[in-house]
């Protein structure tokens, strides 16, 4: 391998083992690379040579500059997806063709029809609230996480009620990455690939119907009738299916367990949030920041570049992890602590920025906002009584499992 030019600064510290966020024992490990190495060349890893970037600004650099950092020449995760399977979607693409696909599908997220949804997305909040168990453990992520995300994403895809499970077991195969497990879902890129030609077939009936009729508001009426999308290959078909499952999932499951885990930890924060609902809005967004759903997102330098005083070379693939950009010392004051009531909120990385930036942010807020309300209206008396189990993956910051018990 030839060595890097710049490369001054401490010994490489591999942070995309997945392990670490699974024990979530990461923080001191990106700690110290923000302070004395914070944008480090990786030479050695299970996904090869890599750069880490771990400071606010410094991702922010690369979150700008699509022409320099590309999304398309490699792909967005740190694990090589080989070409003959990879999956590509418009967050997969650099401009132009990134901006005509991700216009296709923004209007179902504009603010016009996120308000139509308000009451659809309360009405079915409180279907779920009101049917909780009380006095006894159940799983917090199976009965309130997961099942409201998956009522979204049937309703954004317009999908047949009775199976739309399967969405919930697509996302799950989508970012699965724990290959080795015993009870592993999926074994390998190539299986998995396999497993989601199904998830093409029945959308592929739904596009064969939708194609013939009228233009709806729903995401496979969009893609089927849109210029840009209507003509595409089975991989980029696939590709554009899994992201806006796993976009329209991911990040709103996992905060939605990830806040009642951080409220439970801060009893203090509860009660401030108790005696002033109006803060709901500022805890959706300190949930995001410090639960942090999407770890990494990774661009392919295009071209020989300068970063925190580093050489990166055209080709080499930089990660940025967001985990870390979140907790940058020297932007975000105090932060490691939750506070619902943080003057800055919305500071934060968790839906990247620029022309990659989360297309559906509004509506993960308006579904976690709207959940918090709710469970304030009822003043529920929610009990956390372990720790979370939380997914063995670099990519998603998951949590699988959060028991609780409901007084009532």
């Amino acid at each position: 391998m030839n060595a890097h030019p710049g490369l001054a600064g401490i010994a490489p510290i591999d942070v995309s083992d997945p392990e670490l966020y699974r024990t979530d024992t990461w923080q001191p490990l990106f700690a110290k690379l923000r302070a004395e190495d914070p944008v480090q060349y990786v030479p050695e890893s299970e996904f090869g040579p890599y750069w880490s970037v771990t400071k606010y600004n410094d991702i922010m650099t690369v979150e700008l500059d699509p022409l320099t950092y590309s999304s398309e020449i490699g792909g967005i995760t740190i694990r090589d997806i080989p070409d003959d399977i990879r999956r590509k979607s418009f967050i997969q693409m650099d401009p132009p063709g990134h901006t005509a696909e991700r216009k296709t599908v923004a209007p179902i997220v504009a603010p016009f029809n996120l308000k139509n949804m308000t009451d659809t997305i309360r009405e079915r909040t409180n279907f779920v609230l009101d049917g909780l168990p009380r006095n006894e453990e159940f799983n917090w992520v199976e009965h309130v996480s997961i099942d409201l995300t998956t009522m979204m994403l049937a309703t954004l895809f317009d999908f047949p009620w009775e199976d739309r499970s399967k969405l919930t077991y697509w996302s799950d195969l989508s970012t699965f990455a724990d290959y080795d497990a015993p009870d592993a879902i999926t074994t390998s890129e190539y299986d998995k690939f396999e497993k989601l030609l199904p998830m093409a077939d029945y959308f592929g009936r739904l596009w064969e119907e939708r194609k013939n009729q009228e233009p709806r508001f729903d995401l496979v009426s969009m893609l089927a009738h849109s210029p840009a999308t209507q003509n595409m290959d089975l991989k980029r078909f696939m590709g554009q299916l899994t992201l806006l499952i796993v976009g329209g999932n991911d990040t709103t499951r996992n905060s939605m367990s990830g806040g009642l885990w951080y409220l439970h930890q801060n009893p203090a924060e509860w009660e401030k949030l108790r005696a002033d609902p109006e803060l709901v809005p500022k805890l959706v967004a300190e949930t995001i920041r410090l639960q942090c759903p999407i770890i990494h997102m990774r661009r392919t330098a295009a071209k020989d570049a300068e970063l925190g005083g580093k050489t990166i070379r055209k080709g080499d693939k930089v990660i940025m992890w967001y985990i870390s950009g979140n907790r940058d010392e020297e932007v975000i004051d105090r932060p490691n602590d939750f506070l619902v009531d943080r003057r800055k909120a919305r500071q934060h990385l968790s839906y990247g920025a620029g022309i990659h930036r989360c297309v559906g942010d509004r509506l993960a807020d308006l579904q976690l906002g709207i959940l918090w309300e709710e469970i304030l209206n009822r003043d529920l008396k929610i009990e956390v009584l372990g720790e979370p189990i939380r997914m063995k993956n670099n990519f998603i910051r998951g949590i699988t499992e959060l028991p609780v018990r409901i007084a009532g």
